[in-house]
């Protein structure tokens, strides 16, 4: 599987908000780290603001920074909620394209392999993808002294 750029992005940015440890993010930051474009991290923001798993701070001294701890968000849940694409075409409901319908095989073998792959991604938590810490940061110009 090959998630989307929406997708990929939401994990940069929850990356970051996870090693800043309980300081804000910001946007500026976040494109600066990834060499990525502000209009995505933007709505990347935004909609992560709106699933719960960011707090979003308006004002000169805003940004962003995780709305639970990043051992309660599921890697899992997230690629669920932000990778809404099926597989194939058969896998929508009246999607009806295909003369194999109600007999292929295909689509019980690409059902199994969706659900072990989000199995997988169950066990994992954001916890688990900012470890270890001070590697991530450096490389991310993260400074957390203070």
């Amino acid at each position: 599987m090959q998630f989307n750029l929406f997708t990929d992005y939401s994990f940069r940015v929850l990356i970051h908000a996870g090693l800043k440890r309980g300081r804000l993010s910001t946007i500026s930051e976040v494109t600066e780290a990834y060499a990525i474009s502000r209009h995505h991290v933007v709505k990347v923001v935004h909609e992560l603001a709106q699933l719960g798993y960011l707090k979003t701070y308006r004002g000169r001294a805003g940004g962003f920074e995780l709305r639970q701890s990043a051992d309660e968000i599921s890697v899992g849940a997230l690629v669920r909620q932000l990778e809404r694409q099926d597989l194939v075409d058969c896998f929508r409901p009246g999607a009806g394209h295909c003369c194999l319908e109600g007999i292929c095989r295909l689509q019980n073998a690409l059902a199994n392999a969706q659900e072990a792959f989000h199995a997988v991604l169950d066990r994992y938590t954001l916890a688990d993808l900012i470890r270890p810490p001070r590697a991530l940061q450096r490389r991310l110009g993260i400074d957390v002294s203070v």
